[in-house]
């Protein structure tokens, strides 16, 4: 019978999370779903000295904006609780000393200052990487060069220490990732790394493996970095006799900088003003990280964009709903190569899928920027307003931005179109259509209005395309903007023949002739 598929996500608590973080979770989950598996967050935080406070809260808020639910975690529970390594802490003390008992770990009494000598010594020894490995650690002072006795004595004696794997001297560690194929490494390449420290906390290495034991996790889909320490990993496993039962692995390409050069991180995000966090963190220098949430990003449009960076469905499609998603999504698409963050291509995608939301939806977006503006609206205009702004924005306060006319009369115009389009020909004709709209006793609709304009243009025997820049330019200030009927339309006759007034006032000594 075919396991049930049980993956993870096992962020540290150590600051905001980056978007390369929420694309392995985005991954994890997409996956889980697609084989009606098991989705957990597990917070792995062994490492006290790199905790930031708020770092968990921040995670679990920008999972949720996204949509990424656990099925199981550190707030949903489940039968492999507690999900916090922290309050596993004594739980691992066992499975380090079963890899004493077994010969594949060993007590390490080594001093920092020891340590460093012994890396001195290798690097002038012109030693590329000084490691602690099978052959420095007989110069070292462990249970593998000390009695019995005086390990027992200095255990006894509260002297600290470390565990180390002992890692074989000759051994091939194969690994077969289901990105990158089959990976092979020296065993003389790796390290004695540490599995648990001095303050009795484990390190990723053993705490990692033995949660993923104990939790059945079937998948380990992670982070490109995390590939180095997939060799020691598998050695763990076979250590512990746990080999049959071992997760496949699945490691994600990096996600890049714009040109390609370098890993993507929060110094491009300060240096080029664009956000690489989902949502925005003020860092310890008091520096405001922007988050696609706060830019104005739909979380549908930022999961559509973080899928496609390391992933191909094959097709042309490239919009997807989340449903979609799960159903197309394979880790047979991921691509080996890093994958380059472009910020046009999210900026594209958000337009799409706000152009995508009904009229009502972003009015319901639109209506709290105006209240923080200070601005009156009716639900009914804001309404009309989203619809005709919906395919000239990127973001919802773009639609504020740039329609504020609709709320506020010009005062300032467009001075190249003053210059080109404010001809003694358009005023004659923008004062008859002001009076024409100021005749008119019921509410006009769109079309309403361009008949009023075309009999009055018939009247003077005047065409269409002589006055329309002008008439823009008198109800809005602008050159260019949305449909300009149904904009009369939202505005009203009233306010558009009052507009019409004040802007043939104002800008009356400059009508060409």
């Amino acid at each position: 019978m075919e396991k049930k598929v049980r993956v993870r996500f096992a962020p540290s608590p150590t600051g905001p999370q980056h978007i390369g973080g929420i694309r392995t979770a985005l991954y994890n989950y997409l996956f889980a779903k697609q084989q009606k598996g098991t989705f957990i967050l597990r917070i792995e935080d062994t490492d006290q000295t790199r905790y930031v406070p708020g770092s968990e809260e921040y995670l679990k808020k920008a999972l949720h904006w996204c949509g990424i639910q656990p099925d199981e975690g550190v707030d949903e529970g489940g039968p492999h609780a507690p999900y916090r390594q922290s309050e596993r802490k004594d739980m691992y003390k066992q499975y380090a000393q079963q890899l004493i008992d077994a010969g594949h770990a060993y007590y390490s009494f080594d001093t920092e200052e020891e340590l460093n000598e012994m890396r001195e010594k290798l690097k002038e020894a012109r030693v590329a990487q000084p490691q602690y490995n099978s052959i420095t650690r007989m110069s070292m002072k462990n249970s593998l060069t000390l009695s019995e006795q005086e390990v027992k004595a200095k255990i006894d004696a509260g002297e600290p220490y470390v565990i180390r794997l002992k890692v074989p001297r000759k051994d091939e560690v194969r690994l077969n990732d289901m990105v990158r194929g089959w990976i092979m490494v020296q065993s003389s390449t790796l390290d004695d790394k540490v599995l648990m420290k001095s303050d009795g906390m484990p390190t990723y290495h053993l705490a990692n493996v033995v949660d993923d034991h104990l939790m059945e996790i079937t998948h380990v889909i992670r982070g490109e970095e995390w590939l180095p320490s997939a060799p020691l990993h598998v050695l763990l496993y076979q250590f512990f006799g746990w080999e049959a039962s071992m997760p496949q692995f699945a490691h994600l390409p990096l996600l890049l900088k714009p040109d390609g050069n370098g890993k993507l991180s929060k110094r491009d995000s300060l240096k080029h003003g664009f956000p690489v966090f989902p949502m925005e963190w003020v860092d310890e220098e008091n520096n405001k990280l922007p988050g696609f949430r706060e830019e104005g990003y739909l979380p549908e449009a930022f999961i559509n964009f973080l899928a496609f960076l390391g992933w191909n469905p094959g097709t042309e499609q490239e919009l997807f709903t989340k449903e979609e998603l799960v159903k197309t999504f394979s880790i047979a698409n991921i691509n080996k190569a890093g994958a380059r963050f472009d910020i046009h291509k999210a900026k594209w995608y958000n337009q799409q899928y706000l152009r995508l939301k009904s009229d009502e939806e972003l009015a319901d977006m639109l209506l709290p920027v105006l209240e923080r503006a200070g601005v009156k609206s009716s639900r009914e205009k804001a309404v009309q307003v989203s619809g005709l702004m919906k395919e000239r924005v990127t973001f919802p306060a773009e639609i504020w931005e740039n329609a504020k006319f609709f709320y506020e009369a010009p005062q300032r115009y467009d001075e190249k179109i003053v210059n080109k389009k404010w001809t003694e020909e358009a005023a004659i004709v923008l004062q008859a259509f002001a009076n024409a709209l100021k005749e008119q006793k019921v509410t006009l609709t769109a079309d309403e209005v361009k008949a009023v304009l075309e009999e009055v243009l018939n009247a003077l025997d005047v065409k269409m395309g002589k006055v329309m820049q002008a008439l823009r330019l008198a109800v809005t200030g602008e050159g260019s903007g949305p449909d300009l009927m149904p904009t009369i339309e939202v505005l009203g006759r009233d306010e558009t023949a009052s507009r019409i007034q004040y802007a043939l006032q104002k800008l009356g000594d400059q009508i060409k002739t």
